[in-house]
Formats: structure tokens, sequence, C-alpha cells
């Protein structure tokens, strides 16, 4: 792995890596997140952290750079991404420039955790749907299309209900019904069966940390079967509010993850450590859901996973982290680094050097 010019790394690199707990150690801003957000774009093409690119290249840099081979079943792939300042990422897989995300996905896996994923669990309902979307691409990267068709179709309709100015509903949005319901259904769809798919090991995650379970329900808006007559009989029944508030009010941009710590609902009773561990869980669940789903394990990047953790529930973790194929951790505390971890490096302003 190699990455330079990408953020405080003018160039750092990585050799001979081999699977086991892989362990990046160093006081905060010395650059174990920027190395781990690094080997992130090998597997997702941007950065789990920031919508923007131009914070990732160095400054005076034109554009920062990402190489890795991957050990699949398939075979090694490698993977080259190139990070400008402005304009798009260019990608080449084996030597070949590929344009979609979906193409370098559906290759190689890998599962980032980090402190932000804490809105899952305690943020608004937008941050579950945003979640249960990356559990759809993780799966199915040649589906994720899906996604953006109901994107689009809801943003037209929106645009109608906005724009319309005379009495009745909108010429024109019956047309509209229509598109919404059918990307819709396909989105309600594979959400169910994301969510399906990911809460049993999730679940069991939780249970092996905190003894307890993380009940995992898809709150789907229009969620009973047949499901496009309950999808055209919701929108029917909220055809005027809609023209009144003039947005959509139907339709799964309305949907949510529903978490449970011990019964009671994780987002309003569950403590921090408790909200902590279960989106670490959440994504625990989803490296072993993608195995389940493509017959391999999926490299997990975990950005500082144990800080929020007490001791015993830190142990926990790191045990069934050594138990999988290649997972790399940064921690800040000395005291954090696990005892089962196979390979240290200390991080020091952009540089890593490896203990003996």
């Amino acid at each position: 792995m190699e990455i330079r010019d990408f953020r405080n790394h003018a160039e750092t690199r990585l050799r001979d890596l081999a699977p086991g707990l892989l362990v990046l150690v160093g006081p905060n801003g010395e650059g174990k997140t920027n190395a781990l957000e690094g080997m992130a774009f090998l597997f997702f093409l941007q950065s789990p952290r920031t919508s923007s690119t131009e914070s990732v290249v160095r400054r005076g840099a034109e554009a920062a750079y990402a190489r890795g081979e991957i050990e699949t079943g398939g075979g090694r792939v490698l993977v080259e991404v190139e990070i400008p300042v402005r304009g798009a990422n260019r990608v080449q897989v084996n030597g070949t420039r590929v344009r979609r995300k979906r193409d370098v996905r559906r290759q190689v896996r890998g599962v980032f955790f980090g402190p932000d994923d804490l809105v899952i669990v305690i943020g608004d309902p937008s941050k579950r749907r945003d979640f249960m979307d990356d559990v759809v691409r993780s799966l199915w990267p040649l589906k994720e299309s899906a996604i953006t068709a109901y994107d689009k179709a809801l943003r037209q309709r929106n645009r109608l209900l906005k724009e319309w100015e005379g009495r009745g509903a909108p010429s024109g949005l019956e047309a509209w019904d229509a598109e919404l319901m059918e990307t819709g259904c396909a989105l309600i769809r594979l959400r169910r069966e994301g969510v399906e798919r990911l809460a049993p090991p999730a679940g069991e995650e939780y249970r092996h940390l905190a003894g307890y379970g993380l009940d995992i329900d898809y709150a789907a808006n229009v969620g009973d079967e047949p499901l496009e007559e309950t999808f055209a009989e919701r929108l029917a029944a909220r055809r005027q509010d809609e023209i009144v508030r003039r947005t959509t009010l139907v339709g799964p941009h309305r949907d949510d993850l529903a978490l449970a710590v011990r019964d009671l609902g994780a987002r309003g009773f569950a403590s921090h450590g408790e909200a902590w561990a279960a989106a670490l869980c959440l994504r625990l669940g989803l490296a072993s859901a993608v195995e389940l789903e493509v017959g391999e394990r999926p490299v997990l990047l975990l950005d500082d996973p144990f800080s929020a953790l007490d001791p015993a529930r830190r142990h926990r973790v790191a045990a069934r982290l050594g138990e999988r194929d290649q997972v790399f951790v940064t921690v800040a505390d000395e005291g954090h680094v696990p005892e089962q971890a196979d390979r240290v490096w200390d991080v020091r302003g952009g540089t890593l050097r490896a203990r003996s």
C-alpha cells in the first residue's frame, strides 16, 4: 500500500502486509487516520470522512495518490487512484481505467468504521438511511443504481410540487407518482433484505461485546405487502397534504432503522458506551454479511474503535478482531494497543515506523 501527497503524508509505504491485526499508534494529529483514509480510497474511491477531495491533497501538491494490491478470491487486484485538487478522480484497476465506483466495489471489499459512525445510532433518521444505503452498496455494488434512481425521481417530483402555482394537483404528478413508486419499491426491498442480512451478525457481535442484545429492525415508511398497492394508497391519502406542503411525504426517503438496547430505543436511552458499541457492531456485522454474500472476508479499517469502550470490552473486541483476516486499527493511547496485535507502527508527522 502506498499513499503520496495525501493530507500530511508526503510518501508512505507499507509492504508485505500479511493477514492479522495491524495497528497504527500515535498522538492525535500525527496522521494515523489519514493513513487509514488513504487505504479507504482503494475500496470506496472516496473519503469516509469528507465529501471534499480538495482537503485530502497535501498543501502545495496538485494531486494525492493511493495505490495498493488487494488479495481476493479471484487473485490480486491492483487499484490506483489519483485525487486531483479539482476535477474527477482518475482510477485504474489492474492497469485499466475505470469510471464507476461499483466497478471497483465489486472486485475489492472493505468496511470502514470511524467516530463519525456514532451518528448512525444517536443522529437523525437520515444518517440511518445513509447507513442502510451503504449496506446495499456493500452487499450488491451493481445494484446501487436503485438508490440514485429513487433520489432522481424524488427530486423531480418535489420540484413539480414546489413550483406548482395552480389549483388542484399539478399536471404530470401521476407520471411522477408511477416513477416514485417503481423506484421506491425497488429500494425498499433492497433495504429490507440488507437489514435482514445485517441484523443477525451485528446482534451477535453486540451480544458478545456487551452480554445483552442489540435489536435491529427496518422501519419502512411504506412497509406492507403488496408493496405497490400500499404505496399507491398512501400517496393518495397524503395527496392534499403534499400539495399544501409542496413536498413528497410518502416513500423510503422517510424510512428509519430501529435500534434498541435492552428493549429501549438506542437513540434516546443508550449510554455513550452502548451507542458507540452499537455503531461499531453495525460495521462489524456488515463485514460478516459481506463475507456471507461474496464468500470472502472484507478488509476492515477501524479508526479509534476502542476509545469509548471500557477495558473488558476493549479486550473482547480485540479478541474477535484477531479472528478476522486483515484488520487495520488506529489507537491514540498506548494502553489501547491490543495484545493480539500482529504488527504495530508508530505514527509521527505523517511518517510510519514499524516496531520490531
